[in-house]
């Protein structure tokens, strides 16, 4: 099974059809607009099996799977955090799609946001075959040492919960210590970011990774496609 996530820096309705080559199964994508409202009538053709949720109907995460791979909602209330999407995948695999945002939080901004929603010990991330993807606006190396709720903490608890990280097992790469950026923050080539992730669950089996490069990406959004090849053990 092959799984994007891309956070597509809006419009997505005009971008889309740039991820075809990569023949996914499933695209996790962030500050996507719902196709639902829509009146782009190419894009809620594309968007014919998915899921989204946001704050605003312009902005927010989305889950398309291929023709034939059933998309349910995951029922488990994640509050005020923002900005998740628990979805179970052809009725087996949890997904929790990810977007961490500030979310108006005094304290808990962006990696805070998962590491709240990871001490509601949501049961789905227990199974072999979860998932968690997408954009995490984080990285190991803006740890703070008086911080207990850092980058570094959640990758722990993720770990203690079975999923580890795709592109560090892959590339054999510590976190924070990344060579591949995903974000080249305001689209500026002298900063470099790895901020988008696949962490899998011991049911899975890494066969390959990518992130995208510079062209034609950076053209369509400040982050670039991250690409997960996995297969089931």
């Amino acid at each position: 099974m092959k799984v994007i996530t891309w956070n597509c820096n809006g419009a997505f309705r005009r971008k889309f059809d740039q991820l075809r080559e990569f023949d996914a199964d499933i695209l996790v994508i962030q500050e996507c607009e719902d196709p639902a409202r829509s009146k782009d009538s190419a894009y809620q053709a594309f968007a014919s099996n998915y899921l989204w949720v946001g704050p605003t109907k312009n902005k927010g995460i989305g889950v398309f799977a291929r023709h034939g791979i059933p998309l349910t909602k995951i029922a488990f209330d994640v509050g005020r955090l923002e900005l998740f999407l628990p979805v179970l995948i052809d009725h087996r695999w949890p997904l929790l799609a990810c977007w961490t945002r500030h979310a108006n939080s005094p304290t808990f901004g962006y990696i805070g946001q998962l590491w709240k929603l990871l001490q509601m010990n949501p049961p789905f991330l227990s199974t072999a075959a979860a998932m968690v993807i997408g954009d995490l606006n984080s990285n190991a190396k803006w740890d703070l040492w008086d911080r207990w709720w850092n980058h570094s903490d959640v990758v722990r608890k993720l770990v203690s919960l079975g999923l580890k990280s795709a592109y560090h097992q892959h590339f054999s790469e510590l976190q924070g210590e990344e060579t591949q950026p995903t974000l080249f923050l305001q689209r500026k080539l002298e900063k470099p970011y790895h901020v988008d992730y696949g962490f899998f669950g011991q049911g899975w089996g890494v066969q390959d990774v990518e992130v995208g490069g510079q062209t034609p990406w950076l053209e369509l959004s400040d982050h670039m496609p991250v690409v997960f090849k996995i297969a089931q053990r």
